[in-house]
């Protein structure tokens, strides 16, 4: 039963037997408000996954793959569309397992909390992939001796922790370097103890982050999106070549012409658009399990169910070319 428990059989999330198990020998009885929240979480990762994802993996492949032929500031542009993308795609699927388990009555561990509004990277960490973060620190960075140990043991056991997660995504040299990155970047933070500095959800209660946040939040967006550009790469070559264009082509007028044809005439309006109230609703809904769990909720039916159709008619109107889920091959 715990094998083949399929809402989160292909991809996760990486549940615990001792969390799981406990629950299938409860008796569950139907509950409807319990159902009406895994459809709300089930709608919200199809809209993650087909509009968000699935658009922008089209024109991140269209860039990652002919990176030859673009200019600084549009190979800025596909590793954003990336980083979107593989968010998008992989917490979308998350929300889809966890609606899907919820109408069965069973809870299944929460595997992202908004992890692209963290303010440093160790925050970033604690935010994505939770499952798999967790898995890692009780099998393996503990065993090692975790924190409580000296400070060349506790760099060694970060970088062991990192280089695993990247071969956990295949034995290829670019999640290598992925991960060995990310230790790079986690690094001061755990030298000064500070990798604990930022624990509850930016904001809190506030409709806006302030100044400083958003630069730390912004700083944080940026480390992360030129990592992802390793996890994306072919091939550890075809990643610094696309990292010496990028850098090489960014100042020119010419790659802001560029960029800006390719978004007006490949892209579109319409994805910026949806990226952009994507944000505003993920924002919104940042202290919560998934987005739109409360979003709307005290508002009157009308509006509530107008903004659910919303998203359904989104679903259909801008549904991307069919994509397979990423972590599908991990």
């Amino acid at each position: 039963m715990f094998v083949s428990f399929f809402p989160l059989l292909v991809a996760g999330p990486i549940e615990r037997a001792t969390h799981l198990l406990p629950q299938v020998e409860n008796k569950r009885k139907f509950d409807y408000s319990k159902a009406v929240d895994g459809w709300r979480q089930i709608l919200w990762g199809l809209f993650k996954k087909v509009v968000i994802a699935d658009n922008c993996a089209e024109f991140a492949n269209i860039i990652f793959n002919n990176s030859g032929d673009y200019s600084g500031t549009t190979l800025l542009l596909g590793a954003i569309l990336f980083a979107f993308q593989i968010y998008g795609d992989f917490s979308g699927y998350s929300d889809i397992a966890l609606g899907t388990a919820r109408l069965l009555g069973f809870e299944l561990l929460r595997n992202f909390a908004f992890p692209y509004f963290s303010r440093d990277i160790a925050e970033f960490w604690r935010r994505w992939h939770i499952s798999l973060s967790s898995w890692f620190k009780d099998y393996l960075y503990i065993p090692l001796g975790g924190s409580k140990v000296g400070t060349w043991k506790k760099v060694v056991n970060t970088f062991i922790i990192f280089l695993v997660s990247g071969f956990w995504h295949g034995a290829n040299s670019t999640f290598l370097a992925w991960g060995f990155l990310n230790a790079l970047y986690i690094m001061p933070l755990i030298l000064s103890n500070k990798n604990r500095h930022h624990v509850k959800i930016v904001a809190k209660g506030s409709s806006w982050p302030s100044l400083k946040d958003f630069r730390k939040i912004l700083f944080t967006f940026s480390l992360t999106v030129f990592a992802w550009i390793f996890f994306r790469a072919e091939s550890i070559t075809h990643a610094f070549r696309y990292i010496k264009s990028l850098f090489r082509g960014l100042f020119a007028i010419s790659a802001y012409e560029e960029t800006f044809n390719f978004l007006l005439y490949k892209v579109g309006l319409a994805l910026p658009v949806l990226i952009l109230l994507f944000l505003l609703v993920e924002w919104q809904g940042r202290e919560h399990n998934y987005a739109i769990e409360k979003v709307g909720i005290k508002y009157p039916k009308m509006l509530r169910w107008s903004f659910y159709y919303a998203l359904v008619i989104a679903i259909f109107l801008f549904t991307g070319k069919e994509a397979q889920f990423i972590y599908f091959q991990f």
